[in-house]
């Protein structure tokens, strides 16, 4: 643990925590377990920031009406999956315009070789994803998110560590302009799951391909499941569990004694992966049956979500606004 936090601590003060989601697509598990569930658990002890990164998501997302409709369905699983507006802060990226503003200022604080060497623009290139400036300056915009609300935690999976200290490294070259206005973030990372393996074995996205869908039909999330992809082992035999696609994704839903026990399955043979990848579906679907009452529940109520998010953006701005003002006087924006 860092100096800062320690102090933070010994001030017994809360610790300012921030994360955001692509309105992208369906969520999946990996989105839950590599961060949504640690955005939930903060909030007990935390001053948590959730946003919709609709900006972020325009990389991906072209059609304009289908990112309106995206960004409705993410607020919606949010509150569903746990997102408590009276504990956190929480809205929609385009809502908090100052975002953008604060974008553009660090970019004259980001070198282009900083930028050059992010991993995530060059594995989306690398899978044929067109090159574009916004894809490139990705790592400024999410900056400038977890900068403008004096974010001091951040929880990322291990690929967005990067994306972290590129934001770290922004703000300390405009500090060293300005003085001690921008708060250096940390990252967290929940190491037992840092990365959540997709149907393929690879990490869970959208862009792979190999997700397996939170919501939706019992059928069509069990025929997912039923992909994953497993040795050839003959039904009898005994079968590894430390590196089977199915166990690690199970072993994120279970623990103590139901752990073990399916662990022993594995040493035990008798079964197939096919059995293990049933057990897999029932225990998902069971660890998600509240969530999906309350999904049910934002879905027929949109008006209360959009008030949720109105008010959530409105708190944000709010809390982003002593920032913003002392950026905008201490670079001349401010005349």
């Amino acid at each position: 643990m860092s100096k800062k936090l320690i102090n933070i601590f010994k001030q017994g003060r809360e610790m300012r925590v921030l994360t955001g989601i692509q309105p992208s697509g369906d969520l999946h598990i990996g989105n839950y377990f590599g961060s949504i569930k640690q955005m939930v658990e903060a909030q007990k002890t935390s001053q948590t920031f959730a946003f919709i990164a609709n900006y972020h998501a325009m990389t991906s997302v072209t059609d304009g009406a289908r990112l309106s409709e995206l960004t409705m369905q993410c607020a919606t699983d949010f509150l569903a999956l746990g997102i408590d507006p009276d504990k956190s802060t929480f809205w929609v990226q385009s809502d908090v315009k100052e975002v953008l503003e604060l974008y553009w200022i660090l970019s004259s604080f980001t070198p282009m070789g900083l930028l050059e060497r992010a991993h995530s623009y060059k594995d989306k290139t690398a899978r044929g994803i067109a090159s574009n400036h916004s894809l490139f300056s990705y790592p400024v915009l999410m900056a400038a998110d977890i900068l403008l609300f004096g974010s001091e935690i951040v929880p990322v999976g291990k690929d967005q560590i990067q994306h972290v200290e590129i934001a770290r490294d922004i703000a300390t070259k405009f500090n060293n302009q300005y003085g001690d206005i921008l708060t250096i973030p940390e990252f967290r990372v929940q190491e037992e799951v840092q990365t959540v393996p997709g149907i393929d074995g690879q990490k869970m996205s959208k862009s792979y391909g190999n997700i397996v869908n939170i919501f939706g039909e019992e059928k069509k999330q069990l025929k997912t499941i039923k992909k994953i992809v497993t040795e050839n082992v003959a039904m009898e035999e005994p079968k590894e569990f430390e590196n089977c696609n199915v166990y690690n994704m199970a072993k994120l839903f279970l623990e103590g004694d139901n752990l073990i026990e399916l662990q022993e399955r594995y040493k035990k043979g008798g079964e197939g992966h096919g059995h293990f990848k049933i057990y897999l579906g029932e225990v998902m679907w069971e660890y998600f049956k509240e969530y999906r009452e309350k999904r049910e529940y934002f879905q027929n109520n949109q008006d209360e979500v959009r008030n949720i998010l109105d008010a959530g953006a409105n708190k944000a701005r709010e809390i982003a606004m002593p920032t913003i003002e002392k950026i905008r006087s201490v670079t001349g924006i401010k005349y």
